[in-house]
């Protein structure tokens, strides 16, 4: 199940995080969490099963109705078992009528999912 991300959640979410391209240096990643914190545009969820976060998926809003999918990232020890599409899946259903698509990094999963709902899209 998605959960937003908290506080509490930082270090879980800096290493999950730290898989993506772009979040390999220490101060983009640092930056890129506090960005998550502060920026009410930016929203970060954790994916949970049993108590162990597994998942992690970024968001930013683009404009009303249009978000953009920028981080997404399962441990490596439990990629490939569709738990990346579960997240899209739930994400789709947090934000009903809301065009989701992929920047860059995350195009290519997006476009993978585009089954999961008719909402994703590049």
């Amino acid at each position: 199940m998605l959960i937003r991300f908290k506080k509490s959640y930082e270090k879980i979410a800096m290493g999950l995080l730290s898989f993506m391209p772009t979040e390999k240096e220490l101060k983009k990643l640092l930056a890129t969490v506090k960005e998550y914190e502060t920026n009410e545009d930016w929203q970060l969820y954790l994916w949970k099963e049993d108590d162990d976060v597994l998942g992690i998926i970024g968001t930013v809003k683009k404009e009303e109705g249009v978000v953009q999918v920028q981080h997404i990232c399962v441990n490596p020890s439990h990629r490939h078992a569709g738990m990346g599409k579960k997240m899209m899946q739930e994400l789709c259903a947090m934000m009903p009528g809301v065009t989701l698509y992929g920047n860059e990094h995350t195009a290519v999963f997006c476009e993978k999912c585009k089954d999961v709902s008719h909402q994703v899209s590049l």
